[in-house]
């Protein structure tokens, strides 16, 4: 199994990043590390998360975010990393796109 992080993906974690950094020099990088430990999990439990708008959703363990993706066979494509507090209606419309 592989994890493809598609490039909307990889933005939603840039501006995570940069805002938590903005906050506080270094938790920018913590909130990356967390992160990228949660998304690396997926490569044991793809699949078991429940379903949201079409794709799986895992719950990041220490930031309000949701990992999107979807599986299959052999890949994991992570379509989005998105802030939990965001309007219900702007992360639908942002997961239509995908």
């Amino acid at each position: 199994m592989r994890i493809k992080l598609l490039a909307d993906a990889e933005a939603d974690l840039l501006r995570g990043f940069r805002f938590y950094e903005s906050r506080e020099p270094g938790v920018g990088d913590y909130f990356l590390d967390s992160l990228f430990a949660d998304i690396d999990s997926l490569y044991l439990y793809a699949g078991v998360h429940e379903k949201h708008l079409g794709f799986h959703r895992m719950l990041a363990r220490r930031f309000p975010y949701a990992i999107y993706y979807r599986a299959d066979d052999r890949t994991v494509f992570v379509y989005a990393v998105l802030d939990m507090r965001r309007s219900p209606r702007v992360t639908a419309g942002r997961l239509s796109e995908g």
